[in-house]
């Protein structure tokens, strides 16, 4: 449901918070009958072709841009949006993209679909092109929240213009931007809503239950070889990356009788920016939008601009609550998991947003917290995940109310089954007190460490596309 903005020109209409309200409303589906789905995930890439195999992140030049080109032969075709150098970073095809992440992380944003059984074949297609255009040039993708072995130093910077203004700007604000730009992925997924009150009464309860989305899909353990005793390291960055624009919103608690468009609104507006974006080129500029509004931007040749819905749509983008409002809610709290869980994510979200009985039942798990004791929870669920009793027990009875809201919501297959079926393994690993991490750290103990060996068993085991590598013959012994 992401798509890259485009500007407006000089007789646009000039901005107000009401027309930013009036575009949040214009949104609204009162037919839940036509409320979609649109999924994305994030993928390491590792190319296998170095010394000994070992597995190293890939670069643009060399893999990146080979396997971009590659899907232009499924019918996908470049984006007008160019690299630096006029390099190819998006795709796009009936609907659906394909973009980069600062480090080079793959990221396919779904088209928005009815079911999640269009989801599974959606993805599943996706699984099928990458792996055929990955196996040639060596390359593997790996789903995790947090990449295992590689250093910050490892992963090559992408040719995005944009990141560029980030890289330089969120390390003022926290210690692990640079991290969360370049060491991290997920899977999140994209909901319509029918009105503004039911808006804020979905927006309240995702916000109140996406830690225990975070302990549910917890699938990042270890860091340069290390487990550092997180179940999602990811979590833990995102925690530290900047207050403004990050995390859980106080706001959000609030009695949905009270919620608007214009709450979010205001404090969208008064988020510093990253950039103002004119003709391809990203300005600095880190006054809030509503000084941007009020003021406007002059460039560095004297031009002056003032802000647009482009400029808004963009400014949107660059927000990263733990569930974020466009024009539909993204929720963003889950780790990047492989090919039996990925479906599972969006399946449990639709199961409690797309049906109010399971939406109620949902709040009710985290109903009695204060601000406070919701943030102690989230981070619970971040270092402990699963293996936490309390935590535990949210997340088998959260899943046992998703599935019963997507059993009454009754969209069958062909087969005839329910979509509750993309929950089934996710509730057989939580039922065994387990989520991904703890399938990681079974892999490889509690040290993934530095070791070629090491890091070919973890990639054979939780990557999804591309060839599997091969252990280096152990060394003689002296």
């Amino acid at each position: 449901m992401s798509r890259e903005p485009t500007e407006e020109g000089p007789d646009a209409p000039p901005l107000d918070r009401q027309s930013l309200a009036g575009w949040l409303s214009r949104a609204e589906k009162p037919d839940r009958g036509t409320h979609m789905v649109g999924t994305e995930q994030e993928k390491f890439g590792l190319w296998l072709g170095g010394p000994e195999r070992l597995p190293t992140p890939v670069s643009y030049a060399d893999h990146v841009a080979p396997t971009l080109e590659g899907f232009r032969q499924f019918g996908w075709e470049p984006t007008p949006d160019r690299g630096v150098g006029g390099e190819i970073i998006a795709l796009g095809r009936d609907g659906a993209s394909i973009t980069l992440e600062p480090g080079g992380q793959l990221e396919l944003s779904g088209k928005p679909l009815l079911t999640i059984h269009d989801t599974c074949a959606e993805f599943t297609t996706h699984y099928r092109e990458l792996d055929a255009i990955s196996r040639p040039l060596e390359i593997a993708w790996l789903a995790s929240g947090f990449h295992p072995f590689a250093t910050r130093e490892e992963i090559h910077r992408m040719p995005k213009a944009r990141y560029a203004v980030m890289r330089e700007y969120l390390p003022t604000r926290g210690s692990m931007a640079l991290d969360m730009m370049l060491r991290t992925c997920t899977v999140q997924a994209n909901f319509d809503y029918a009105s503004e009150a039911e808006c804020g009464r979905l927006f309240r309860m995702a916000m109140g239950i996406s830690g225990i989305v975070t302990a549910i899909f917890a699938n990042s353990p270890f860091s340069e070889g290390r487990d550092l005793g997180y179940a999602s390291l990811r979590s833990r960055v995102w925690s530290d990356v900047d207050p403004d624009r990050c995390g859980l919103l106080p706001f959000a608690f609030d009695d949905p009788a009270t919620f608007s468009y214009e709450r979010y609104v205001d404090w969208a507006l008064g988020v510093p920016m990253f950039f103002v974006r004119r003709k391809g080129v990203y300005h600095p500029f880190h006054r809030t939008f509503a000084e941007f509004m009020a003021d406007g931007f002059t460039d560095p040749s004297g031009v002056h601009h003032r802000a647009n819905f482009s400029d808004w749509e963009l400014h949107l983008s660059t927000l990263f609550p733990e569930i974020r409002l466009k024009p539909y809610i993204e929720v963003r709290g889950a780790d990047s998991v492989g090919s039996a869980f990925v479906c599972a994510l969006p399946a449990l979200w639709k199961g409690v947003l797309y049906d109010e009985g399971a939406g109620e039942a949902a709040w009710e798990l985290v109903a009695d917290l204060d601000f406070g004791e919701r943030e102690a929870l989230w981070e619970e669920c971040r270092k402990d995940g699963i293996r936490s009793p309390r935590v535990h027990a949210l997340a088998v009875r959260l899943l046992a109310i998703a599935r019963e809201g997507l059993d009454r919501q009754d969209r069958r297959d062909r087969q005839g089954r329910s979509e509750s079926r993309f929950l089934d393994r996710l509730e057989a690993l939580i039922g065994e007190g387990k989520s991904p991490a703890e399938l990681a750290r079974e892999v490889v103990g509690d040290a993934l460490g530095r070791d070629a060996r090491a890091r070919c068993a973890y990639v054979r085991a939780f990557h999804f596309a591309g060839p599997s590598p091969e252990a280096p013959a152990p060394e003689p012994d002296a």
